[in-house]
């Protein structure tokens, strides 16, 4: 039986990068992947094919709407073949990258599935054995098929469905208003779908401020989007035509009716068939790996990182959590690296304005009786933003009191995932708003509209 100092089960973002960090530190390094496609889920069916479709569907919304900006296009329509073509293409340029660092011999790579059978000893699906000093679990997540009649049927759709599309839809429903609902709708719409999304809770992306999601709510409607909140689903039928989603709101039961539906009620953690038990590895309720301010489990020499782990679904919280995890493994210090201060956690919607966040909120701040002051200033009363017809959303900083350091800040607006990262500088780096008005802010930009809420929080203090 082979044994390594460090073994990666999952070679996605979290335990690729882990193992990354562990060859520069030992050369007995195994990658374990039994995925059908080595990549990792960000690389071949999240982030990097997603956000390539949106942006191309971003600049035909713009051709589509040249009047506002003095031209004449007078036609402007999706190619689907062609657009799935550049997607594969893009993508194949990243994971190629990625599986010529994973064949690249600086680790031993073992192209099946893995279970513990014990504490220290994990069987492969091929019926290897492998011992480990040390692991990481970083086998990512799966899409959630919650308990609604109909909705297991064979036909109906998942974000992968969609990312991989080569025809134009006639029309969709979209289940759920989390982040990748959103932007595979918005998607969709703006390619040519007629689109109907229903989300359960009152609005769509339910963990952002309300006003927040309310204005990506407004953008998605002014778009022609038929958008359904604060529902209740009952049951999926399947009809000669396609679809039909019953669902509650209100108190009436209402339905809509589509060619196809995509199911995107989120995903669950994927730590299933992992023989957990045998090596001592406790689970959150949500099914999540239970780790601790290293990323260590209940198992003294196993670690976890990403979705399987969280508490964030995000991939650079991923590739942070398992860098780390590999260095505190191996017991190999940084004056840089340490554990992940999430109260620092920045995160992004890709929808049209994007949605960007970083810090405490205003929930956290109030929870924890933290003094501070509130600004903001809306885009549509932004030069930049206005010439660009870019006139949806608003930035909010929040200052501590007294000392106008910045704790927190959301941003909707266009390119808000590019603003925001302004601001967790100053977050991470305990800046003041006063630190931050020392900073020139260019005349005309997106950015210099951070400066006026900068303003006002240093002139209340």
């Amino acid at each position: 039986m082979k044994e390594y100092d460090f073994i990666a089960i999952g070679g996605g973002s979290g335990g690729f990068n882990a193992a990354r960090v562990a060859r520069g530190i030992t050369d007995s390094v195994a990658v374990v992947d039994g995925a059908e496609e080595l990549g990792g889920l960000c690389i071949l069916r999240g982030c990097m094919p997603s956000k390539t479709l949106i942006y191309s569907a971003e600049v035909l919304h713009l051709a589509q709407n040249a009047k506002k900006f003095g031209l004449n296009i007078p036609n402007a329509t999706v190619d689907m073949p062609a657009l799935h073509q550049r997607k594969v293409e893009t993508i194949k340029e990243f994971s190629d990258y990625r599986v010529e660092a994973m064949r690249s011999r600086k680790y031993d790579l073992y192209r099946s599935f893995a279970k513990f059978i014990d504490s220290n000893t994990i069987e492969l699906s091929d019926g290897t054995q492998l011992r480990g000093k040390k692991f990481i679990i970083g086998t990512g997540s799966k899409v959630s098929v919650p308990p609604i009649p109909g909705l297991d049927h064979e036909e109906i759709w998942t974000s992968d469905t969609v990312l991989d599309l080569d025809f134009l839809p006639e029309s969709a429903i979209v289940l759920g208003g989390g982040v990748v609902a959103c932007e595979l709708a918005q998607f969709l719409n703006r390619v040519g779908s007629k689109v109907t999304q229903i989300q359960r809770s009152p609005h769509i992306l339910k963990d952002q401020a309300p006003d927040v999601s309310e204005t990506v709510e407004k953008a998605f409607r002014d778009e022609g989007m038929d958008l359904f909140t604060g529902t209740s689903l009952k049951r999926i039928e399947k009809t000669d035509d396609g679809f039909k989603v019953v669902f509650d709101q209100g108190g009436f039961e209402k339905a809509a009716t589509a060619k196809y539906v995509v199911n995107a009620l989120g995903r669950t953690p994927n730590t299933q068939n992992l023989g957990l038990e045998a090596a001592g590895i406790e689970l959150l309720p949500n099914g999540q790996i239970k780790t601790d301010e290293h990323q260590l489990t209940t198992n003294p020499d196993v670690y976890a990182a990403g979705d399987c782990a969280g508490p964030f679904e995000i991939v650079h919280t991923a590739v942070l959590q398992g860098e780390y995890a590999a260095r505190h493994a191996l017991k190999e210090p940084s004056s840089v690296f340490g554990p992940l201060n999430y109260d620092h956690m920045l995160d992004v919607v890709f929808t049209d304005p994007q949605v960007a966040r970083v810090g405490l909120t205003q929930k956290a701040l109030d929870e924890r009786g933290i003094e501070y002051i509130t600004a903001d200033y809306p885009f549509d009363d932004h030069g930049k933003s206005i010439l660009m017809e870019a006139k949806y959303g608003f930035v909010r900083l929040f200052g501590e009191k007294p000392s106008g350091r910045i704790l927190g800040a959301e941003i909707v607006s266009k390119d808000a995932g590019e603003l925001i990262h302004a601001l967790s500088v100053a977050v991470s780096n305990n800046l003041t708003a006063a630190d931050l008005l020392k900073t020139h802010w260019y005349h005309p930009t997106l950015a210099e509209i951070i400066s006026y809420p900068l303003e006002d929080i240093v002139d209340e203090l």
